[in-house]
């Protein structure tokens, strides 16, 4: 998930092109979900493995170019790690927005709906906000082992987190500003209204720089034992 070296407008057009087809299939399996049944969990479960299949698909055929972010958190912990150049990041960020509203657009069309709307589906509050932050954090902290200890599975690992954190938070698990603003311009299935993207962008922020503190100490490289102080031997 760190950046390879292949030249910055690639890596854009990567992560632009990612997140575009992140977003599409987001809002088009939550279109085409609601379109099918009247049933809510029905729609959720379509929704769900959508999103985690094609999470596996992308990072595996565009990691090897961008590292697969598709995430402005993610980017920044990267660059925060020394991992992904601080001149990149912003450029990294624009086109993940860039390419999610791309994306947004590219559902609506297939759908024949208009080509932007402003969502009306209220999520707010503290336990929407504590889901971002444990499906931000949990992410980030997978992406870290995964390539600390399985760097050739991440794209498994990310897309199963993401499947079952749809599931046990409270928030569907958005996890990404970029894919938050893309999704506060759908009123569909997906939508967040764009009053409540700063709690959730604040969150997802906040889970992410967690996950960045726990996963620098627990997985650390292992030291030379004689190196270790009186505490960290005792334990």
């Amino acid at each position: 998930m760190s950046a390879p070296v292949f030249p910055l407008s690639r890596r854009m057009v990567a992560e632009a092109l990612g997140t575009l087809l992140l977003v599409a299939t987001v809002v088009g399996s939550g279109i085409m979900a609601d379109s099918l049944t009247d049933d809510t969990a029905l729609a959720l479960l379509g929704n769900t493995l959508a999103t985690g299949a094609i999470l596996v698909v992308l990072i595996t055929i565009l990691g090897p170019i961008s590292g697969a972010h598709f995430n402005p958190v993610v980017s920044l912990v990267f660059a925060l790690r020394r991992e992904l150049p601080v001149s990149s990041v912003l450029a990294y960020i624009a086109a993940q927005i860039a390419g999610g509203i791309a994306g947004t657009m590219l559902a609506h069309t297939m759908f024949d709906l208009p080509l932007l709307q402003a969502s009306e589906t209220v999520r707010t509050g503290g336990a929407q906000w504590l889901s971002e932050v444990t499906a931000t954090f949990g992410l980030v902290f997978v992406i870290f082992a995964g390539v600390r200890f399985r760097a050739d599975a991440v794209a498994w690992l990310v897309g199963l987190y993401i499947t079952a954190a749809y599931w046990f938070t409270a928030s569907t698990s958005f996890a990404n500003p970029a894919v938050a603003i893309a999704r506060s311009l759908t009123h569909t299935f997906s939508g967040i209204r764009p009053i409540d993207l700063p709690g959730f962008i604040a969150a997802e922020v906040i889970g992410a720089l967690l996950a960045l503190m726990l996963a620098g100490w627990l997985l650390m490289e292992a030291r030379n034992p004689e190196n270790l102080t009186k505490t960290e031997s005792a334990l």
